[in-house]
């Protein structure tokens, strides 16, 4: 029987994970140059639409439907048939299945966009949208479908609470390989143009990741509770360890700082949020703050241009919360294979070597494949812009557009 009161929580949940792509577009908008503010930020937004067509066409279906035990599911469901307005979600039924295909839609719709931060300035909207389009269907979908939809990664027991394997790893290793394909910008001056509308887009991607986490239990009970919490909390250490690595080694404390390492403990705490003891949360937040904080001055030393720092907030934020899930889970139960688990401080090994493995080959595989697909890209239609576009500005250059009116009153 459907449950009221979980259905309205998710339905909630659903418009916050929506409002995280906008919020993206914001934060990204905020970091680029004054000439790449709409490039940027179209890339975000033209997933809302693109990525629902898909999804709706045979995403869904790919990733929920069939193929038990196996990389991906079926096409049973392509065009969402046979779900009907009085169909439950078979995993709890609590919840219309039509409420879990759009809040699982929302996920579809960000994780890409995220990507597209470490290319700022340099990838055609073209070449985007082929990329947009292959990489969910040969990356993100079979990880769906393994982690969350009863596949190969489900039944060896493997867990993930709302995306530290499905997204922020596969996302955040994507992303250095599309900077090392596409290779470094001609500009070398990059100096955010809003800082306010960083603010904003990390304002709201917090406010977003409520929906995100919490909304993974796909019901209201005493772990949607957990997760809520255990967000607020890794996030707010994250946030104060950046900061307080950053005021000691350069004197100062940067804003952008502050809101750079409140995004990567929200992205560390992702995989673990349901299934680790409120306790330690505040140590899964400092450690995300040092080793992304670590991870993007590495980016840095080593000279890959990854723009706005996608794989080290959000690829080694998903890497190392997936680590410390298998460290400091809960005793608990695997809903889909019935296996018990519990994290490497509480005696289980096994589980933690599983979380490390997946992890692993996670980023490898969107890494790999990542780079391979742009190649093939390539020869369909360029991927870079040309030194006179990147140098003019995607804004006019491939839209015709800019963000702002310089010569107004």
């Amino acid at each position: 029987m459907m449950d009221t009161g979980s259905t309205g929580f998710m339905l909630l949940a659903t418009s916050l994970v929506m409002l995280m792509t906008p919020a993206l577009a914001f934060f990204y908008g905020g970091l680029a140059t004054k000439r790449n503010i709409l490039g940027i930020m179209i890339q975000s937004f033209v997933s809302l639409g693109w990525t629902t067509v898909l999804w709706v066409t045979f995403g869904y279906s790919l990733c929920f439907s069939g193929g038990e035990g196996g990389l991906m599911g079926n096409l049973d469901k392509a065009f969402l048939m046979g779900v009907g307005m009085d169909s439950l979600y078979a995993g709890n039924d609590k919840i219309p299945e039509i409420v879990f295909i759009a809040y699982q839609m929302m996920f579809a719709i960000i994780t890409p966009a995220l990507i597209t931060g470490a290319f700022v300035n340099r990838v055609s909207f073209k070449a985007y949208m082929v990329f947009l389009t292959v990489w969910q269907i040969l990356v993100y979908y079979p990880f769906v479908h393994m982690v969350w939809g009863g596949g190969l990664l489900a039944e060896w027991g493997v867990l993930d609470f709302a995306g530290g394997i499905v997204v922020h790893a596969t996302a955040g290793f994507a992303a250095l390989a599309s900077v090392f394909y596409v290779g470094k910008r001609y500009n070398k001056v990059s100096t955010p143009n809003s800082v306010p509308l960083v603010a904003i887009g990390s304002g709201l991607l917090w406010f977003g990741w409520y929906g995100f986490n919490a909304g993974s239990e796909l019901q209201v009970d005493g772990v949607t509770s957990l997760a809520f919490l255990n967000t607020d909390i890794a996030a707010s250490f994250a946030t104060m360890a950046w900061v307080a690595i950053e005021w000691y080694r350069e004197g100062k404390p940067k804003f952008i700082g502050l809101l750079t390492g409140s995004i990567a403990g929200l992205a560390t705490i992702t995989p673990c949020a349901g299934f680790v003891p409120l306790w330690a949360s505040p140590i899964i937040g400092i450690v995300a703050g040092i080793v992304c904080y670590v991870a993007v001055q590495l980016k840095n030393k080593m000279k890959w241009d990854d723009a706005l720092d996608v794989w080290g907030v959000h690829g080694m934020g998903g890497f190392i919360g997936t680590i410390l899930l298998g460290v400091f889970a809960y005793a608990g139960t695997n809903a889909v294979t019935g296996q018990h688990y519990s994290g490497l401080i509480y005696g289980d090994f096994s589980f933690f070597v599983k979380e490390t493995i997946t992890v692993t080959t996670a980023a490898a595989y969107a890494f790999i494949f990542t780079y391979i697909m742009l190649i093939l890209i390539n020869y369909i239609t360029k991927v870079r812009v040309s030194e006179e576009d990147e140098m003019l500005g995607l804004d006019r250059a491939l839209h015709g557009e800019q963000a702002y009116d310089e010569g107004a009153l």
